[in-house]
């Protein structure tokens, strides 16, 4: 099998997989870089699962609404060509922007439903549809058989299985349960950037979400949204939301109701912004 190659643009990487043969599997794992544990569970599945990966290495501007934020991302690219060395069958994709949105760029933005208007979409307007569109043309620029996300970002890879849908793209989307450390704490490129002691006081989000989870057949979903509220306070962070929302939709659910539901929590340990979720 192939050792690792990076390749900076699509054609070099799209003539290289054509070369390997017309009937190979290819599973694509886009990420911004900085990567961790979570990722090469996703890298290491889409290996397992398919002939060759392609793991994308891009920080994507548009998803982001806050341009510090986008300044202070960490970029960590050395580091993460140095991890992605050690795997066979892998390809590194990092590609510049002009050639992630070229000129001819023909992408339509999808309607998303309330996806982009709740949690997520209402404290980060046009995050998701940054989301979907480099999504959609990554897929179109890479033709992979699946793409592999983590499920830390639950609604995110609701918003991308809603553009796949109404776009028409013919590729799998397989979402992979979150890695926590030994502690519980979700690991992400933001969480890297806690402190010791930040992290301790982090652990409130990951102890809501199993209050949660233990709870969820003895009060209704409103009653168990607003002691959750109430015990997440008890923490040191500042929360921005907590809710209990239908897992596909994203619609508000009813108290008598079957329907599979997520609680997703978003909430400040000083200026870092964490996001959680459980499905419940």
């Amino acid at each position: 099998m192939d050792s690792f190659r990076v390749f900076y643009d699509f054609n070099s990487l799209n003539a290289h997989l054509k070369g390997k043969g017309s009937d190979i599997s290819v599973g694509l794992i886009p990420t911004m870089g900085a990567l961790h544990s979570g990722h090469l569970s996703l890298i290491e599945r889409g290996l397992k699962e398919n002939d060759f990966a392609v793991v994308t290495i891009f920080v994507n501007p548009k998803q982001f609404n806050n341009t510090s934020d986008l300044k202070t991302y960490p970029r960590t690219l050395d580091a993460d060509l140095e991890i992605l060395a050690a795997y066979h069958g892998l390809y590194a994709c990092i590609p510049k922007e002009e050639d992630v949105y070229p000129d001819n760029d023909n992408y339509k933005e999808p309607d998303l439903g309330i996806l982009d208007q709740v949690l997520e979409g209402k404290y980060r307007p046009g995050h998701f549809q940054g989301v979907a569109h480099v999504v959609y043309n990554l897929f179109c620029l890479i033709q992979a058989n699946k793409a592999y996300f983590g499920l830390k970002d639950f609604q995110q890879f609701a918003v991308i299985k809603q553009m796949v849908k109404n776009t028409g793209l013919h590729i799998e989307l397989v979402g992979s349960p979150t890695i926590r450390n030994d502690e519980g704490l979700a690991l992400s490129s933001r969480n890297e950037k806690l402190s010791y002691a930040q992290k301790n006081q982090a652990l409130i989000i990951y102890k809501t979400l199993r209050f949660v989870l233990e709870n969820k057949n003895t009060w209704s979903y409103s009653e168990l949204k607003s002691n959750a509220i109430a015990y997440f306070n008890e923490g040191d962070l500042d929360l921005e939301y907590l809710d209990i929302v239908n897992a596909e939709s994203f619609s508000p659910v009813g108290d008598k109701t079957n329907e599979k539901a997520v609680c997703c929590i978003s909430a400040y340990c000083d200026k870092i912004r964490l996001i959680d979720n459980a499905l419940l």
